[in-house]
Order: C-alpha cells, then sequence, then structure tokens
C-alpha cells in the first residue's frame, strides 16, 4: 500500500536545478511548424490559396464567358498570377508552416510549366534576313520624329505603324522613307518597307474604321502578304470585360486570312488582347505569335510607362521566329516591338 504521506510530485531535477511538475506549464501547440496553434491555422489558409491559385492556372479554360466575359478577363492577366508564389512562399515561411510552403513550392511549380519556356525564352537557331517593327504610335503623340527614330535604331526592313494621323505623318515620313523608301498609307495605319510594295489595300474588317491593310512585299526570299492591323480597344467596367466590338472585328480577320493565297504571311498591329485570351485563339490558331517562340521575357507592350500586357503582336506564317524583342519607350502609350524573322 503507498504512503499516503508520501508527496506525489517528487522534486524532479532539469538542468542543474529542481522545479515542481505542477507548477510547470504544461507544453501546448505553438505556431511551429506542424503546430496546432494560430500558425497552423494561417497555414492552412496559405495553403487554400495556393491551391486556388494552382487551379485557376490549371482549369482558366473552364471559366466561362459569361455576360461580362470573366474567363476572357482572368486569361489577359493570367501571366501575374506569378506574383502569388513569392508572396505566399514568405507568409509561409514567417509562419513556419511546413504544409504552406509545400502548397506555394507547387503553385510556383505549375506556374513555371506554363510561362517559363515565355520568360527563359531564347534565340531560334537561325540566322534573321528580315527583323520587323510594329507600333501603336498614339495619335496624341508629342514627338513623332523622335518616335520614328527610335523604330529605325532596330535596323528594320519593315515598319509598321498604328494610329497615324494626317497632321503627324509627314513627321514620320521625313525620318521613315530615308531609309525604307516603299510605303503605302491607308487610314490611321501604314507601312514602311525596304522592299518594294507590288501591291496593296485596305482589309475591311470594321466597316466603320479604315485601320488595316494588305501589302505584297518581295521580301528578301520571296513573296510576303503583310497585314497591318488594329482592332478595336476593350474596356473593363461595371458591365465587365467589354470585347464585343473587338471579338467581331477578329472574327472577319480571320475570314479574310482563310482566304489568302500566299504562302508566307506576316501580321503586325495592334490586337487590344493577348495571346492567352481565348478569344484570341482563331488568330493564333492560324498564325504563330512570335513571342510564344523566340525572344526572352513576356514582352509587355502597354501600357508604356509600367507594361502590364502584351496587346502589339507580330504573328506570322510561313516565316521562322529567330528573337522577338521590346523597344524603349517613345512619345506613344504603347511601346513599340520587334522581331527578327528568317522568311
Amino acid at each position: 500500500m503507498a504512503d499516503l504521506r508520501e508527496d506525489p510530485y517528487p522534486d524532479t531535477h532539469i538542468g542543474g536545478g529542481f522545479s515542481d511538475p505542477a507548477e510547470t506549464p504544461t507544453a501546448g501547440p505553438g505556431p511551429g511548424f506542424g503546430g496546432l496553434g494560430p500558425g497552423r491555422r494561417g497555414g492552412r489558409c496559405l495553403s487554400a490559396v495556393a491551391v486556388a491559385t494552382g487551379l485557376v492556372l490549371v482549369c482558366h479554360s473552364f471559366v466561362p464567358d459569361v455576360p461580362g466575359n470573366p474567363g476572357s478577363l482572368l486569361e489577359t492577366v493570367l501571366p501575374w498570377t506569378g506574383l502569388a508564389v513569392p508572396v505566399l512562399l514568405l507568409a509561409a515561411l514567417c509562419r513556419r508552416s511546413v504544409p504552406a510552403v509545400v502548397a506555394a513550392l507547387l503553385l510556383g511549380a505549375v506556374w513555371c510549366a506554363l510561362f517559363a519556356s515565355l520568360v527563359l525564352g531564347g534565340r531560334g537557331d537561325a540566322e534573321p534576313n528580315l527583323t520587323v517593327v510594329t507600333h501603336n504610335v498614339n495619335a496624341a503623340n508629342p514627338d513623332p520624329g523622335a518616335t520614328a527614330r527610335t523604330l529605325l535604331a532596330a535596323d528594320p526592313g519593315l515598319v509598321a505603324l498604328e494610329e497615324i494621323t494626317d497632321e503627324a505623318l509627314p513627321a514620320y515620313r521625313e525620318v521613315l522613307d530615308r531609309r525604307l523608301t516603299h510605303f503605302v498609307h491607308i487610314g490611321t495605319v501604314a507601312l514602311w518597307s525596304r522592299y518594294p510594295i507590288t501591291e496593296s489595300r485596305r482589309v475591311t474588317i470594321d466597316p466603320g474604321w479604315s485601320r488595316s491593310l494588305r501589302a505584297l512585299v518581295r521580301g528578301p526570299k520571296g513573296p510576303l502578304a503583310v497585314y497591318v492591323v488594329h482592332l478595336p480597344s476593350v474596356r473593363v467596367g461595371a458591365s465587365g470585360f467589354a470585347t464585343a466590338r473587338r471579338d467581331d472585328t477578329l472574327t472577319a480577320l480571320v475570314r479574310a486570312l482563310d482566304h489568302e493565297r500566299q504562302k508566307k504571311i506576316l501580321l503586325l498591329g495592334d490586337l487590344n488582347g493577348t495571346t492567352t485570351d481565348r478569344r484570341l485563339a482563331p488568330l493564333t490558331s492560324r498564325l504563330t505569335p512570335v513571342k510564344d517562340k523566340a525572344g526572352t521575357g513576356f514582352g509587355f507592350s502597354w501600357p508604356a510607362a509600367f507594361p502590364l500586357a502584351r496587346i502589339d503582336h507580330i504573328l506570322a506564317r510561313g516565316i521562322t521566329p529567330v528573337d522577338a524583342w521590346t523597344l524603349p519607350a517613345t512619345g506613344s502609350d504603347h511601346r513599340p516591338i520587334a522581331a527578327g524573322l528568317r522568311t
């Protein structure tokens, strides 16, 4: 029988001293890795955000374009989801949550699987024999001459401009005509070429506007059908992502391309949409966006002060993309883009 006078809490030797277990607080879960306290709850929230963002990346095509076009808007900004990776990873490390760290790293892996090839990019194996530039110069550009000189610094064989006004056209011609002696101008778009332009016409894809043309250029390795296009703008407002007019014009452009007989096609211009936007799929299934095959980085072109999206494009068929890059900002709200091609 136990001695009832015996102390039920004998002194315990700890680190050279003595402590009474009855006075020692019971160790509970803390905020450490795998803890059950606030740290773990925060980790669960971070993990949930990482998983949800990953699902958006993987399943964005299932987001419906109900009124307001949320699917198209999401796909327009899709590359920016990558910003969530370092934010979530840093928060997970601060919370010391292993599951949240793993979730953030997995999100980073998913993002890299989709976009790493665009960011890393690189030049093609072939040597370019044609450099092309396209630029929405902005109708209110305060210095057309300086803008034209910026474009010529790329030593292009073709220059396509959008939003040209009758008042500014002489200033552009004064600079560009010196090096690119062949020229066609229709409405608010124009094309300068180092090579002969054998024919040109307006492409009627938006009856209310004259801002698209087709020219046949006798290029360095044979004829090229060159399209210069400026599609209608899109807006984000209370009604959502308004793309109807752009999409209708894009459909008409695709029909025109389906009737094109030339094997080599080059399309330059402001499409007011990104190649990740599903609404541009009918076009990108027919012509290859040069930036998707060559160059490094995303090459965002708008707005010029802090580019958020690449809405200016160079697309080709029957032509090999070798390199693609963005030129310095000019007096426009867009940045010019350029590509090296093997025709």
